[in-house]
């Protein structure tokens, strides 16, 4: 720096540094009540420190306050939980509500068409039922007709195939080649008494790719709080799969796959999991089925 400028500088500290006395009066006796030694450079440090004060203050109590929920585009992490959750068991309602529909409409069905007149052997209507002559003591009640153990045995298996389905069906499932998803082993088997209705299955490989057990469309590929980064296909014959805790998604709502694409990457996302693995499930006319009977890993 030259001298003038050296010079500037000192002219403009030295300015900043004059001293002011800054005197309060009383206006009717001109007495001095209160004075101050003030300089331009301490007024600008105590209004600049004054200034971060407030700005530290509001900041703080916008974060430690109730405050915070009136900023646009704020949402509570735990509203957010409570949101999804509502949203999972509304989705599990819909589906038990049409499932106990489709039961009730199947039984009906079996049940008219089992409880017909030529079954029972009724009479018409027109006809007279003679009552009088009637010995109700010969009447053995342990005893069933044929034509009742029918009905029962035709209720039980409907009622098997409701929970289990229909041995046609998995036979039909059976016919289907299956994809295994990625190399690996067995961590947890299916389990559905335990509330487990799927298969992990873990790799020894980082980062291994998830592939597609069949060709089928991609009808959801997103995130949730419990089972992380989760995408579902739509297959044939009413079978959906689902993949869950991918460390991240590749296919979009909508794509077209085909067996052995790579749909997901092997991740360890949600709450629901204590490390890398995929948890693949089978569900088959909205019912969860074994992933090992149809899969070879």
């Amino acid at each position: 720096m030259t001298n003038e400028e050296n010079s500037s500088w000192q002219n403009l500290i030295d300015r900043l540094n004059i001293k002011y006395r800054l005197v309060v009066l009383d206006d009717a006796t001109l007495e001095e009540k209160v004075s101050f030694k003030l300089s331009r450079m301490n007024t600008y440090m105590a209004i600049s420190i004054l200034a971060v004060f407030c700005v530290l203050l509001t900041v703080f109590t916008i974060i430690y306050t109730p405050l915070k929920q009136y900023i646009p585009g704020y949402q509570d992490v735990s509203l957010r939980r409570d949101l999804m959750e509502l949203n999972t068991q509304s989705n599990a309602l819909n589906m038990q509500v049409e499932s106990q529909a489709r039961y009730i409409d199947a039984f009906r069905q079996m049940f008219n068409s089992e409880t017909s007149a030529e079954l029972y052997n009724e009479p018409s209507e027109s006809a007279e039922i003679d009552t009088s002559n009637k010995d109700y003591s010969k009447i053995e009640l342990d005893s069933i007709s044929e034509n009742e153990a029918k009905l029962r045995q035709s209720v039980e298996r409907e009622m098997t195939y409701t929970l289990s389905g229909s041995k046609n069906e998995k036979d039909k499932l059976l016919k289907n080649y299956f994809t295994p998803p990625m190399e690996g082993f067995v961590s947890q088997k299916f389990d559905p008494d335990n509330e487990h209705f799927g298969l992990d299955i873990g790799s020894p490989i980082k980062d291994a790719q998830v592939m597609a057990i069949a060709d089928g469309v991609v009808i959801m590929s997103d995130w949730t709080l419990d089972t992380g980064h989760v995408i579902a296909i739509q297959h044939s014959d009413n079978l959906i799969s689902f993949y869950k805790h991918n460390a991240v998604t590749l296919k979009k709502i909508g794509n077209f796959v085909k067996a052995g694409d790579a749909i997901a990457i092997l991740g360890n996302t949600g709450e629901l999991t204590s490390g890398p693995h995929l948890h693949l499930e089978l569900w088959h006319n909205q019912i969860p089925v074994d992933p090992l009977n149809y899969i070879s890993l």
